[in-house]
């Protein structure tokens, strides 16, 4: 200790006299207690995104970047929409059937209250029952909103269709991107409502089934979702094939849609049973009379109904 205090009292006494400290070792004894002190433990990690309801800074930057994106790179391309179909071009002609689109709207935010609900597969039990008109009107309908930004998919790639009813190209589009022949912002069209984007089926393939269970429809919509606040993805018909039930794996919930007075209820009970351990958000019955409008589009509670074997559809 004798050392340490003789050599603090010359670099003392130096600064007084206005000379220039002299460069000294460490003495031993200083640097064999440096050497022996145990490191300081690492100041811990900060996650916003662990607080409840607040997204990370990182999410926060790459929705960012997305949404840049969305509007440098997406294609702006012309479209000519069927308006006798796709109900919101042509508004005041189709006042009722907007309607009835804004009060299925409703009630999926009714849902989405209680249940984590972004990605919406639509399909149906057959082929023609309207799996795509109700697809194309809702995802038309949630745009309608101030400052709500929806991604409407055309997930039919054995016969994709969405596209002549928006009157859009149909490639490239989802079965170029999930071929790896594209990438995901050369496939998505910006729409001419605003805030509206499609991506169309894409070309004809030989094998839907395995693109769509290669992984990267899961990685696309991943990496989308924070972008926007829906996502409608329109599929095959449920009995049929297998698609439909591949893509629920990556949807949040399952709309079916039902033709007023033509689909079999068993068919439709094959349907339900097709999702089995998925939420089926409830049933859209398309084509009704006027007469009943009022209750032309029935849900149900998912969590009363959760393990119960009835279907959700009455007879």
């Amino acid at each position: 200790m004798s050392r340490i205090h003789d050599a603090l009292k010359k670099a003392e006494r130096e600064r007084a006299g206005g000379g220039a400290p002299e460069q000294l070792e460490p003495p031993s004894g200083l640097a064999e207690l440096e050497a022996t002190r145990p490191p300081l433990p690492p100041l811990p990690a900060v996650d916003s995104g662990a607080i409840p309801g607040r997204q990370s800074r990182a999410d926060t930057l790459d929705s960012t970047r997305i949404e840049e994106k969305l509007v440098s790179e997406c294609l702006h391309v012309p479209w000519n929409p069927d308006s006798k179909t796709m109900l919101f071009f042509d508004e005041q002609n189709h006042a009722l059937g907007t309607e009835q689109f804004r009060s299925l709207r409703s009630h999926l935010y009714l849902i989405r209250k209680e249940l984590p609900l972004k990605k919406v597969l639509v399909t149906s039990p057959l082929p023609k029952e309207g799996k795509t008109f109700v697809a194309g009107n809702l995802a038309q309908a949630f745009v309608r909103q101030q400052d709500r930004r929806v991604l409407v998919i055309d997930a039919d790639l054995r016969l994709p269709g969405m596209h002549i009813w928006f009157g859009a190209p149909s490639t490239p589009g989802l079965s170029d991107y999930l071929a790896g022949e594209a990438d995901a912002f050369q496939v998505i069209q910006r729409s001419p409502l605003k805030n509206l984007f499609f991506v169309p089926g894409g070309k004809t393939v030989s094998n839907p089934l395995e693109l769509i269970g290669n992984g990267r429809l899961k990685v696309l919509l991943d990496h989308l979702a924070p972008a926007f606040d829906w996502i409608i993805l329109d599929s095959p018909p449920a009995t049929l094939v297998s698609d439909a039930r591949l893509l629920a794996d990556v949807s949040d919930g399952v709309l079916m849609v039902v033709l007023a007075a033509s689909t079999p209820y068993d068919v439709a009970q094959k349907a339900c049973q097709v999702f089995h351990g998925k939420r089926i958000l409830g049933v859209a019955l398309n084509c009704a009379q006027e007469a009943s409008v009022y209750s032309s589009f029935q849900y149900y509670d998912e969590a009363k109904h959760r393990g119960r074997p009835e279907s959700p559809l009455k007879q």
